[in-house]
């Protein structure tokens, strides 16, 4: 805009020197900073213990970023509530592109209607950046459940209403979400015992101390390929390439039943649209590169990247689907 642009309306000729200085630093605010940053080390937020999909995935793709930012990024674990401690921490953050926060649909899509005191909203307090991977769920068993398909697990589960346990990184999660949408679908009664993360959890799993678990391939298949844990199904349309041998849910005389999900990195709100772009760039380009590639496969992830416009549509879409889930189920957490 011109000065006279300016003048222009206000009563008694231009307006104070100032004004122009002002309104020109805020127009270059934001290119300014995009110019500078990063120039310190990144901060990565993870709201789950280190060892799950999550984790993994943020070392991953956070040594892609430190090469094609030029700094250091640091992984973060915050476990606890769900994974809301770790997004209560990202949401309070300051929108500087220092902090962002790598997580999953549980925390935002199926946390706000889980819990009632949350104090910040997942689809207000964040700034989507960008999906980075799909994932199959793998129900797995202790290698001591005498049960070598659903199908016998199922009976099992029939033939012994709330002696089955199953395992989760704390209540609210995705292993519990799909555990009790199995329990519902299926119609039988099972146990959840809630962990603070995996990595606490696993010991008590091989060792048949419960029953079984959902999670991510990314999570269990190290597991399942040294023969710790018998793999029985996985969610979604299609068998995984990296466990062929594994039938889906449908195949196993469960069809429609699915609880696959995503993850994808957000940054607090109010974060700069040309950080959030950059983000969003080199995040799709670690993403697609060979080696990433290759690691996927190796995980059972599925690549996907995505705009920031279209994740947060996941988000408001994902989150209408479980808060129906949710109320049916009448699942409840303080």
């Amino acid at each position: 805009m011109s000065a006279a642009g300016l003048c222009s309306g206000t009563p008694g000729g231009c307006a104070p020197r100032w004004l122009f200085v002002v309104f020109a630093a805020l127009l270059l605010q934001g290119v300014v900073h995009a110019q500078v940053w990063p120039t310190k080390p990144i901060r990565v937020v993870v709201p789950f213990s280190p060892g799950g999909g999550p984790d993994i995935l943020a070392r991953l793709l956070g040594q892609k970023l430190a090469v094609a930012l030029g700094q250091s990024i640091v992984v973060e674990n915050k476990p606890g509530a769900g994974g809301n401690i770790g997004a209560e921490a990202v949401a309070k953050s300051p929108a500087d592109g220092y902090t962002l926060f790598l997580t999953t649909t549980a925390t935002q899509s199926i946390n706000p209607h889980l819990y009632s005191s949350l104090s910040f909203d997942t689809q207000r307090d964040f700034a989507p950046i960008g999906m980075v991977a799909l994932t199959q769920l793998m129900l797995v068993v202790a290698n001591d459940v005498p049960a070598k398909s659903l199908k016998e697990l199922l009976a099992l589960a029939k033939a012994r209403p709330g002696k089955l346990t199953y395992a989760t990184s704390g209540a609210g999660t995705m292993q519990h979400m799909a555990s009790a949408m199995l329990d519902v679908q299926a119609g039988i009664q099972t146990v959840q015992v809630p962990y603070k993360g995996t990595g606490q959890l696993m010991p008590d799993l091989v060792a048949g101390r419960v029953t079984m678990m959902f999670n991510s391939l990314a999570a269990l298949l190290p597991m399942v390929k040294d023969g710790k844990l018998r793999p029985l199904a996985v969610t979604g349309s299609r068998r995984n390439l990296a466990a062929l041998e594994v039938p889906t849910f449908a195949e196993s005389g469960l069809p429609g039943f699915d609880a696959s999900a995503w993850y994808a990195v957000f940054g607090p709100a109010g974060l700069p649209r040309e950080i959030v772009q950059r983000l969003n760039t080199e995040l799709s380009r670690a993403v697609e590169s060979a080696d990433a590639r290759e690691r996927y496969a190796a995980l059972g992830l599925d690549i996907a990247a995505s705009t920031p416009e279209d994740l947060g549509r996941r988000v408001r879409e994902d989150s209408a689907k479980w808060a129906a889930v949710i109320k049916a189920n009448n699942i409840t957490l303080q």
